[in-house]
This record gives structure tokens, sequence and C-alpha cells, in this order.
């Protein structure tokens, strides 16, 4: 399927998915898609020694590759079944929406940041995975053209809740979102009926900002 991953990879990826699992108990499906994905396709060649490391990784432009943990963490959380539509808000180098791909998800994702957004349709396309659904914009406005979502991920630190999202969530549907300016909470917020939502808190991470607008 990837015309540029070798047995090493292959082989350092199941070793990522041995360490994820002694972390935490991930369900099978999150563990077999961080098993499929090349990420040393997502990441600048210069670091693609680092690319099955627990790590965050530069992508340039102020942004970074979530660590496998983290992304594995959020996928988790959001709890959505093959076929469920999913909002990714923050692209970046593709790779998250590449696990929610490969978790069987109808995946949409948005990237304010031109360069990051031609970039993802790139590697995602390389990987072996759609990227028709990849749209340059601005995150905080969601789509509500195709919601409502099963799950929404926000892949950034939101410095609060973002409302214009809640309100494209199906009823039933989950939100997983870091909030905070410095340090972030990880919570899931669920759409329990047409107005009303739960929230729990999943503990501490670190994000870079989500920020407003687009850059060209």
């Amino acid at each position: 399927m990837y015309s540029s991953d070798d047995l090493k990879q292959k082989g350092q990826r199941r070793l990522l998915v041995k360490e994820l699992s002694h972390k935490y108990p991930f369900s099978s499906e999150v563990l077999k898609a961080v098993e499929q994905v090349p990420r040393h396709m997502f990441v600048e060649k210069e670091l693609s020694h680092l690319a099955y490391k627990d790590k965050p990784l530069s992508i340039g432009y102020g942004q970074t590759i979530s660590q496998p943990y983290t992304v594995a963490m959020q996928t988790h959380l959001l709890d959505c079944r093959k076929r469920d539509k999913v909002l990714e808000i923050g692209t970046g180098c593709g790779y998250q929406a590449a696990i929610l791909m490969a978790m069987g998800f109808y995946v949409y994702s948005i990237e304010r940041v031109k360069e990051l957004y031609i970039l993802a349709q790139k590697n995602l396309a390389a990987a072996g995975f759609d990227p028709s659904n990849v749209i340059f914009g601005d995150g905080f406005s969601g789509l509500p053209q195709f919601a409502p979502f099963h799950g929404i991920l926000v892949a950034c630190g939101a410095p609060e809740v973002p409302e214009k999202l809640k309100k494209q969530l199906a009823v039933g549907g989950k939100m997983v979102v870091p909030v905070g300016k410095h340090v972030q909470r990880m919570l899931r917020i669920t759409r329990t009926g047409e107005n009303e939502y739960s929230t729990e808190d999943f503990g501490l991470y670190q994000f870079v900002p989500m920020l407003e607008g687009t850059k060209k």
C-alpha cells in the first residue's frame, strides 16, 4: 500500500504500538491504525529517524506533529465507529487525519495555514489515503454545511470551548478538545440533547494554540 514503507519501518511501528499499549489500554482498533499508518511519511526527511519515537516533532510554520500517544488518546476518546462522520480541526501534516481514516471514519479536516494544507494533501495521497476532504479554512467556524458530526477532534489548544463546533455535533456525538492558553486540559464534550452537553476531563496536555482566521 505504501511505496516508501520498508520492513524496518513496519517493525518500528510494531514496537511503537507495543510501547503505547503499555502506557494506556487503547482499543485494538486505535493500535491497529497506529501500526498501519507510516508516520515517517508525514515528517521531514531530516527527522524520519525520529518518526517512531513517542514524541512531537516540528513540521514547520510554528506547528508540530503530535506525539503518537496524544494522537492515540484523542482518537480513543472520540469513541466513534466505522463510517461515522468526523471533523478534525488542525490538519497539520495530515498524520492525525490518516489515523482517523485508517479507523474507517469518514473524515473532514480543516487547516488554516495554506502551506500545511497543501503539504497534508500530498502526504495523505502519498500514504494511500484520500485527501479530497482536507479543506483550507478557519477551524473556529467548523464546517456547518457538512454537520452534524459524530465526532470532532481538535488538534490544537483552544483558549476556550469553541461554541460553534459544539453546535455541529450530532446528538450523542463527542468533541475531544484541549482547552487552555499555555497548558490545556483534554476535555471530551458529549452532546446529550438539543441544548444539553456533558463534559469529562482527561488531564493535562500541551498543544500549539488554536488561532482564528487563515494564513496564506
